[in-house]
């Protein structure tokens, strides 16, 4: 399934395959391969192909139906036609006495339990959720609407989380300008572990319980936030391998330390940006990255490449004291590079503006992903200067130095160890005696 990095498998729950010719005559059908059925059938004429699947599993990535809802994975529901994934489909739901269906793809008009997607790969984009859903209050930006739409949720503030969600989405357009879908949805499919990214929704495991606490809240904005990100960083700016996708084998990449990483760092800037925590609770972000990071043996065993590259046989967070996940140290190496872009243009450039970079000459311009070496090049552009030494943090099992780059923005770490466990513990705090930019660049990174 594009956006979770892991063989599903999805065959395995396939049952019951039957064909029929388009007067109901039978065609033999029968298993090619692992995720491959074959008929033969004279060309032109209609067929019919009738399967069941099982779905008993709750999980963000996995289809679960019950007497209450239906969550539909496209990935692991519908089949498609060897070489004919440019073909468009229709769907319709038979939802029973379920009123409400959540989904992004377009609705057929004039139906309510009827849409369409003009390719596959869109198809399988857009999960669907059926049962009775409650829709939250929706925000519009720049006209466009927003919807939040979940099953099954507790009780919270639906309005304080809709307009701190606002806040949010609005600090991610503002960095790139532009909002490339007609409207979005977030559609939370109830209490589990996860979240998965589409281009113009995405599946959040959410039912609302802890969202009344302020730790509560800023997890569950940094997890949504993070989720509607992905739309720019991974869906449209990307790398070449994550599209087209070949649904019948892994999607390998070097660079799901950008794709992830990066967006668990723009997850925390954009709530900061959005003034909705402060300074101090933006350094504990980053410090959990740093003290898991330090206090993982993996950390000089395995590189950040190495651990995109392999999450499909070690998972996405890894083998504990063996490897290192993308979603620990991915997020300091892009403190590294902004802060290094920062210091190195005199504040006049940041991350930001490789990102848009991405944006405009990749995904809008060229229309399609960058390799490694053309995302290290965005970066040196943007920055002036060689980056050679900061991506050693990516091809390398290299120490990080904190403070040097740190003290780019007027900041240093400090370290001190548990005696019982050994357990090293590391904060982030200010410097004394700051020079005038490094002000600049700390007021400037945090939005201050």
């Amino acid at each position: 399934m594009p956006g979770y990095y892991q063989k599903m498998n999805y065959a395995q729950y396939v049952e019951n395959v039957s064909a029929a010719g388009g007067n109901g005559s039978h065609i033999e059908i029968k298993k090619a391969n692992e995720n491959t059925w074959q008929l033969v059938y004279s060309k032109g004429n209609p067929f019919k192909i009738s399967y069941k699947v099982k779905a008993d599993k709750k999980f963000v990535a996995n289809s679960f139906l019950d007497s209450t809802h239906a969550y539909i994975v496209p990935a692991a529901t519908f089949f498609y036609i060897e070489r004919y994934l440019g073909s468009p489909a229709t769907i319709r739901v038979n939802s029973g006495e379920w009123p409400d269906i959540a989904t992004g793809l377009d609705q057929v008009d004039g139906k309510t339990d009827e849409f369409e997607a003009p390719d596959f790969d869109i198809l399988y984009d857009c999960p669907i959720l059926a049962g009775n859903l409650e829709k939250l209050p929706s925000f519009f930006i720049n006209g466009i609407e927003h919807r939040f739409v979940g099953y099954n949720m507790s009780s919270f503030d639906r309005k304080e989380l809709m307009d701190n969600l606002k806040k949010v989405v609005e600090a991610g357009i503002d960095i790139f300008g532009d909002i490339p879908y007609k409207k979005y949805t977030f559609i939370g499919i109830g209490p589990g572990r996860g979240g998965i990214e589409h281009l113009n929704n995405t599946t959040v495991s959410f039912d609302g319980k802890g969202v009344d606490t302020r730790e509560g809240m800023i997890r569950t904005l940094n997890f949504l936030g993070h989720e509607y990100f992905h739309h720019y960083n991974v869906k449209r700016i990307r790398p070449f391998e994550l599209g087209p996708f070949d649904y019948g084998r892994e999607n390998r990449t070097n660079l799901l330390w950008f794709s992830e990483g990066l967006t668990v760092y723009y997850e925390y800037l954009m709530v900061k940006r959005a003034g909705l925590i402060t300074k101090l609770e933006f350094f504990t972000d980053l410090e959990g990255n740093i003290n898991s990071t330090e206090n993982n043996p993996g950390r000089l065993k395995q590189s950040l490449i190495q651990s995109g590259y392999n999450t499909w046989s070690d998972g996405p967070f890894g083998k504990p004291g063996e490897t290192i996940s993308y979603y620990d140290k991915g997020p300091l190496v892009g403190m590294i590079l902004d802060l290094t872009i920062r210091n190195a243009t005199g504040n006049k450039k940041s991350m930001d503006d490789v990102m848009r970079f991405l944006y405009q000459h990749y995904y809008k311009e060229l229309q399609r992903g960058f390799t490694d070496a053309e995302f290290q090049q965005a970066c040196e552009m943007v920055a002036g200067i060689s980056l050679n030494t900061e991506f050693e943090y990516v091809n390398t099992t290299r120490e990080i130095d904190y403070n040097k780059y740190l003290s780019y923005a007027g900041l240093k770490i400090t370290e001190t160890e548990n005696p019982e466990n050994g357990r090293k513990k590391f904060l982030i705090s200010e410097m004394e005696n700051t020079s005038p930019m490094q002000n600049e660049i700390l007021s400037d990174w945090l939005s201050e």
